[in-house]
């Protein structure tokens, strides 16, 4: 079976929000479509394993905040690399709440929607919630980013429990030009032809030319958690 086929299906990149008992958790997704206009209803995919799963299960109700191009780095890896059991993901971050009272980004997110779930479909890892749409706005205007625009452009990684996440997705294309390191944590690459444009790092700047109190912009790591790539 040649995986590289599933590389060529298109992928947005969402924040999916949920509350449990006043509660509210998050987390990065690229699995989010809709399934008909009437009424307007859409599909979710969430690994079993994650906080939010539980929240959404048990709250009945998720949010889906579709990010514009520019959101930095850090607010995906806030709600993609960081458990909700051990922080509070929500801590710092500009919000506010539906008609459910399930939060929604306001910061780099041009649109929020809001559904009730009406149906579970079980497939293995993960679940598909479906749920009808109740609330819905449009918050800016801009470009939405892509899956493919955050792993190309922005050196972006994926968590192992994402649902797109194959081992084999690196294998036979990568063209190293330039001494490239890799965080150990979460998967960034740090390339020096793109720099860190949202920690102020521009474009060829060489690894060890990086300030010593540099972090990750995914995951926050420390710079000697990073490994030079082969």
């Amino acid at each position: 079976m040649n995986f590289k086929a599933l590389y060529t299906i298109n992928y947005g990149m969402y924040i999916v929000s949920a509350q449990k008992d006043g509660r509210f958790n998050g987390q990065v997704s690229n699995t989010v479509f809709q399934i008909s206009s009437e009424p307007p209803t859409l599909a979710i995919s969430v690994n079993k394993q994650n906080l939010s799963h539980e929240f959404i299960r048990e709250g009945g109700y998720f949010v889906v905040s579709v990010l514009s191009k520019d959101a930095p780095l850090s607010l995906i890896g806030q709600f993609g690399f960081k458990s909700g059991r051990e922080a509070d993901k929500f801590a710092g971050i500009n919000y506010s709440t539906g008609q459910s009272g399930v939060p929604y980004i306001q910061d780099y997110t041009l649109a929020y929607l809001e559904a009730r779930v009406t149906k579970e479909v079980d497939v293995a890892t993960h679940t598909i919630f479906i749920g009808e749409v109740v609330n819905a706005e449009v918050l800016q205007e801009g470009t939405p980013m892509t899956y493919a625009y955050y792993r190309l452009v922005k050196g972006g990684a994926v968590p192992k429990t994402a649902p797109t996440c194959i081992e084999v997705l690196q294998e036979g294309t990568k063209v190293v030009k330039a001494a490239q390191y890799r965080c150990t944590v979460c998967g960034y690459l740090y390339d020096p032809e793109k720099g860190d444009p949202d920690n102020g790092i521009g474009p060829g700047t060489p690894f060890e030319d990086l300030p010593d109190d540099w972090t990750c912009p995914v995951c926050g790591a420390a710079k000697d958690a990073f490994e030079k790539e082969n």
